[in-house]
């Protein structure tokens, strides 16, 4: 027991000192402009060359190449995935820093911890940091534009506005509730389903792949709210209680880190009825677990969340998702003698990121 103990003092060091290094080279406690972001991956995929790398797998209106981070150990065969997609509304800042924030994460405990060096031998992460990449340039060009929330593209004939709602034009109930047909309005679901280049990169690179993928997270703000399909009140999910349960479970791991807390449940039962969402869309294809998650704050701030809140967002954020993905990773590949574990594993876990946060 002793001796356990101390492995995994030392494994929290570890990922203390990694993360410290790390900082002072990139800081993932600011917001961080789309050139600085590129660069970001750059940088990740060289220097973690053995188990990172830049796939590209669309464009943007505005012809920007949209680009993720695959992480993962290098095994033979086809892999099971977890996807993680942020910033697909633009001025959701706090979406692409916990993306980054993440990414560092995994890349600094796996040497050191066994539940997620296993996690990353069978399974592939697939990291967008921002989605929305015309959107998120334009939100960063003046105040004006700061609460800029859809994508890029022209309005059609007749119509003088630019943008739609990325979380609205998916192929899933699209047009149907919670949308609006006026191309002016925030929530504008597009000339048709999946009409938007960057939604049909995302259908188009899961598609091909639909069933090796366990989990769906998309990260938005604000709220603190961890949604589950499906957006339209009348239709549930068939895996409904699976989904609730994890939720409620990856909540409480959240509060357990600085307090807060996240209301789990449908968007029509907690937030507003809503279609085309990307969510509902990744359940929609039989990717099991789909969730939401909207970060900090509940309304204070809101959109406009002060950057010394990064650091307690995502990593109360990271404890959630690192509940959801584990919980998906030993339904898998474990069973119920390693599920139990888990939640042992995820608080090991955060109490590294704390660590590495008072360092």
């Amino acid at each position: 027991m002793l001796y356990c103990a101390a492995l995994c003092f030392v494994a929290l060091l570890s990922a203390a000192e990694a993360a410290t290094i790390e900082r002072a080279e990139y800081d993932h406690y600011k917001y961080h402009p789309m050139p600085e972001i590129t660069q970001w991956m750059t940088q990740i995929a060289q220097n973690y060359s053995d188990i990172a790398s830049i796939e590209d797998y669309g464009k943007t209106y505005e012809n920007r190449t949209i680009s993720l981070l695959k992480i993962g150990l290098k095994t033979p065969g086809t892999k099971k995935a977890i996807w993680m997609d942020c910033g697909i509304h633009a001025r959701e800042w706090i979406a692409p820093a916990f993306c980054q924030y993440f990414v560092s994460q995994i890349l600094q405990t796996y040497k050191t911890d066994p539940k997620m060096e296993e996690m990353m031998k069978n399974m592939d992460f697939y990291v967008t940091p921002v989605l929305n990449m015309d959107g998120y340039i334009y939100s960063w060009k003046n105040n004006t534009t700061r609460l800029w929330r859809k994508n890029r593209t022209p309005g059609p004939a007749g119509c003088n506005c630019y943008g739609t709602d990325l979380n609205r034009n998916f192929d899933a109930n699209w047009g149907s509730v919670g949308v609006s047909r006026d191309c002016c309005e925030n929530i504008y679901c597009g000339k048709g389903a999946a009409s938007e280049p960057e939604a049909q990169a995302v259908a188009e690179y899961l598609g091909k792949r639909k069933n090796d993928f366990l989990c769906f997270l998309t990260i938005h703000s604000y709220g603190q709210l961890l949604l589950i399909p499906y957006g339209h009140p009348n239709i549930s999910a068939p895996n409904y209680d699976e989904l609730m349960e994890v939720g409620l479970a990856a909540a409480e791991a959240i509060k357990e880190v600085h307090g807060m807390e996240y209301a789990v449940g449908t968007s029509p039962a907690i937030l507003y009825p809503n279609s085309g969402s990307s969510r509902d869309w990744a359940r929609m294809q039989g990717i099991p677990l789909a969730f939401t998650f909207e970060l900090r704050d509940k309304g204070q701030h809101g959109f406009l969340l002060p950057e010394d809140q990064i650091q307690p967002a995502c990593e109360e954020a990271y404890r959630g998702a690192l509940h959801i993905i584990t919980y998906a990773h030993d339904k898998t590949f474990g069973g119920a003698s390693v599920t139990a574990a888990a939640a042992l594993w995820t608080v090991l876990l955060a109490v590294g990121v704390t660590s590495a946060s008072v360092m």
